[in-house]
């Protein structure tokens, strides 16, 4: 099984909240930006979905 990485590009965040929203899980809101809870995850649950739904496109899941 392959790791996926989760990263959250903090210049572009604008701290909407929709991606902890969406994956509570994987996401929070720290400082005013979203962050991930652990920056790999070794299988998918809700990270692609999130990453879909940021308005500026701050996340990407790999």
């Amino acid at each position: 099984m392959m790791a996926h990485t989760i990263v959250v590009n903090q210049e572009k965040c604008i701290s909407c909240g929709a991606c902890a929203a969406t994956c509570p899980g994987s996401f929070k809101l720290e400082n005013g930006k979203a962050h991930p809870i652990k920056a790999v995850v070794e299988e998918l649950t809700c990270e692609k979905e999130a990453e879909a739904g940021c308005p500026v496109q701050a996340i990407l899941v790999s």
